[in-house]
């Protein structure tokens, strides 16, 4: 006989009861020794995860091929966002082997060269009421084709395809040498007009891919764009040491001019320059913001609003330093509104026969009362925004063609003019330039001094200031590779 024992209701549910409790209990458990396990391997991850290693890339200073790239560890820092650099150096990250830390520019102890630069308050009679005088740089540096002139091979290739030859490319060192030998201690030219000055020596050395990466000017190049990133984080972008000056604008352009084709570069061969992206936005908007709004020029003292207008000479500084920014790959607001009305005020300064007017179509600049002095000036500024082909660019080269002169030693000398030419002819190619070509290259060569600088042209005025006519020149001799010729690529 078998005796079976039967639960009651009650009891069976008090054992379920049991077993879902038992249950839930063991999943709680489970869950929380899962928590508790991951908070352990945090606690004991989680430096490394904040913490990654960073990655510096070195670059080889020579690009005859494609850049090979390095990646090195090295160990943990804190990063910060770099402060104003207010009156010190900035601390930059370039060099050819890797380094966990940025390289401080050393204080280097240079006599401040004794030159004079027109009147002390002006830029001379080319860059005072009647009359202008400075030089393009390049269009900025260009992505596309900088390795032709980081290369020394192809940099010599091209100089012997565009009619120059070896000579040039030695006179142009020697000029560089010179800059070098007298720039400041603070890392500026000369003694007045110094931001301009400074914009003038920094474009000469990015215009053979002297940057701060460069063996023989790298320290000296630095510098330079150092004195223009401390200048422009002092007076929120406005590149100049006298404000009150109402000439100021030019200082503002070229130094901008020369602040973002050195942004570019650095962009290219991952130079960390601290600010100098913040520079060049707030330059370049300050230039935005200040165009005249009638006349699409610029004016003296950023008058917006005055009868003047402005005039040629001071717009295609402008001009140029709006399209270095263009390469940047920074963003600017009302950058296309603002090259759409610079264009149509440079063409409307177009005289009948070719050349281009200063304050008006039949206003010649410069001493010379008859030649349109700023017609270079006026195809350069078209050419660089794509209107290679416009007739107002041939009529303007036709009029050089026909009439522009240059004898070192004599009254047809004007620097600044040819200066615009020779990039504006070399954009043209073929018959144009190689008439062009022939006429200013052995007139530089000649005339260089022993220690690498030029001596005063036949013409006088402006040119007196050593650091300026040799800047110009070292400029114009960079021509051969600073532009693609006949397509105005840039």
């Amino acid at each position: 006989m078998s005796i079976h024992v039967q639960l009651s209701e009650e009891a069976k549910a008090k054992l379920k009861a049991q077993k879902r409790n038992s249950t839930i209990s063991s999943i709680v458990i489970a869950a929380m020794v899962v928590v508790l396990i991951f908070l352990v391997l945090g606690i004991f991850l989680l430096p490394n995860i904040i913490k990654e290693t960073p990655t510096i890339v070195t670059y080889s200073a020579s690009l005859n091929e494609e850049v090979e790239v390095q990646e090195k560890k090295v160990t943990n820092q804190i990063q910060r966002k770099p402060s104003a650099p207010a009156n010190s150096m900035t601390k930059v990250i370039a060099s050819n082997t890797s380094s966990p830390t940025a390289i401080p520019v050393p204080d280097v102890n240079v006599d401040a060269p004794s030159v004079d630069f027109g009147d002390g308050q002006d830029f001379g009679g080319g860059w005072g009421e009647e009359g202008d005088s400075g030089s393009g740089g390049g269009f900025g540096a260009v992505p596309a084709t900088m390795r032709k002139r980081c290369s020394k091979e192809d940099r010599m290739a091209r100089l012997q395809e565009m009619g120059g030859n070896p000579q040039a490319e030695e006179v142009v060192e020697k000029g560089l040498e010179w800059l070098k030998a007298n720039q400041n201690a603070d890392g500026s030219w000369t003694g007045s007009n110094k931001a301009a000055m400074t914009g003038f020596a920094v474009l000469a050395y990015l215009g053979r891919c002297e940057t701060p990466l460069s063996e023989k000017y790298g320290e000296s190049c630095l510098r330079g764009i150092t004195y223009l990133v401390n200048l422009g984080m002092k007076n929120n972008g406005k590149l100049s040491a006298n404000l009150s000056d109402k000439h100021w604008p030019y200082e503002h352009a070229i130094a901008s001019y020369a602040i973002c084709e050195a942004t570019t570069f650095s962009n290219q061969l991952s130079i960390n320059i601290p600010n100098i992206a913040e520079v060049a936005q707030m330059a370049t908007e300050f230039t935005l913001d200040n165009q005249h709004k009638k006349s699409g020029g610029w004016d003296y003292a950023y008058d917006t609003e005055g009868k003047r207008g402005g005039d040629l000479s001071i717009a295609a500084w402008h001009i140029q330093a709006l399209k270095a920014a263009n390469h940047t790959g920074l963003e600017f607001s009302g950058m296309s509104r603002a090259k759409g009305k610079a264009l149509d005020y440079v063409e409307s300064l177009q005289n009948k026969n070719g050349g281009f007017g200063y304050v008006t179509k039949n206003s010649p600049a410069g001493k010379d009362e008859e030649y349109f002095t700023m017609t270079g000036g006026g195809v350069l500024a078209l050419q660089m925004w794509d209107k290679e082909s416009a007739a107002s660019v041939r009529n303007g080269a036709q009029y050089i063609l026909k009439n522009s002169k240059l004898d070192y030693n004599s009254k047809d000398s004007n620097l600044y003019a040819h200066y615009y030419e020779a990039q504006a002819m070399m954009i043209r190619g073929g018959k144009e330039w190689e008439t062009y070509n022939s006429m200013f290259k052995d007139q530089l060569i000649k005339n260089q001094m022993p220690d690498g600088s030029w001596k005063a042209p036949g013409m006088g005025g402006e040119y007196k200031n050593a650091h300026y006519r040799t800047c110009l020149n070292i400029l114009m001799l960079e021509v051969y590779y600073r532009f693609l010729p006949g397509t105005g690529a840039k």
